[in-house]
């Protein structure tokens, strides 16, 4: 069999977050390249899925939840070449509600919390547990997903910028301490992409309040933000990851790659 340009046949990833969003769309770019891909998420079905996945329930802020599906993938399929750490939550809060009037947007602990297990403690648990798999044949990639917000900040949503900075630190980290062993660690940075109906009115609510709009003026002229004058397609960041995990970008590792149109400086 002729292999394609990327080269993803017969590889195993494990896409964390994978059952919707951004994550289901990387999970289609990696199947339709010829990749083995579990998904990692909290809800579905265990077993073989429509889109030829394999889903395997997992909380990604239990170290014992990880380290079970890290090995259950390796005894289904005999390797793990690929993690795409992309999991992840958003809760918009400002550090002070200056305006008193809808105090459960501030920041609290139990917020905080919440996000940093699962959006910079997830990534360490399974990083950890996929690297000591690849390390086995000194050959692997993780791809940790970020956001522009953690290159940049984000008004209203510091908690969730500080973690995705984290995850852009840990890329930079990981990839020094595994290079040595053939393993590449990369990390992307979407900007604004199409929505993709994980968006709930709670969640516009508070992005709003945090923003000092209404819902309605969240809906920016991206012709005037973006220098490409649109938002980014589910696909331009599935291709992107499909790529990134494949051996055409075998010199990349440590750094991370922005993928917002322009609008930032990366």
């Amino acid at each position: 069999m002729n292999s394609s340009w990327l080269e993803l046949e017969g590889k195993v990833a494990i896409v964390t977050g994978g059952a919707s969003g951004i994550g289901l769309n990387i999970t289609n770019g990696l199947i339709n390249n010829g990749a083995k891909v579990v998904v990692a998420d909290l809800n579905g079905e265990e077993g073989q899925q429509s889109n030829g996945s394999y889903f395997i329930k997992c909380d990604v802020t239990s170290k014992e939840s990880v380290d079970f599906t890290v090995r259950k993938t390796v005894e289904l399929f005999g390797s793990l070449d690929i993690l795409v750490n992309n999991a992840g939550v958003n809760l918009p809060r400002l550090l002070v509600d200056d305006k008193g009037e809808k105090p459960e947007y501030e920041l609290n602990e139990k917020d905080f919390d919440f996000m940093v297990a699962v959006n910079q403690k997830g990534p360490y648990l399974f990083a950890q547990a996929s690297a000591k798999e690849m390390l086995k044949k000194s050959n692997g990639v993780i791809i940790n997903v970020s956001s522009e917000a953690g290159q940049e900040g984000s008004a209203g949503q510091s908690c969730y910028s500080a973690t995705k900075g984290a995850v852009i630190a840990f890329t930079r980290a990981w990839a020094k301490e595994l290079g040595k062993h053939n393993i590449r660690v990369v990390a992307i940075a979407p900007g604004i992409i199409e929505t993709t109906g994980l968006r709930t009115d709670k969640y516009n609510d508070a992005l709003a309040y945090t923003r000092g709009v209404t819902v309605d003026g969240l809906s920016t002229d991206y012709s005037k933000s973006i220098p490409l004058g649109r938002e980014g397609k589910l696909s331009e960041i599935a291709d992107l990851v499909s790529y990134l995990a494949s051996g055409r970008a075998g010199y990349i590792t440590g750094t991370t790659v922005n993928i917002s149109g322009g609008k930032s400086r990366g």
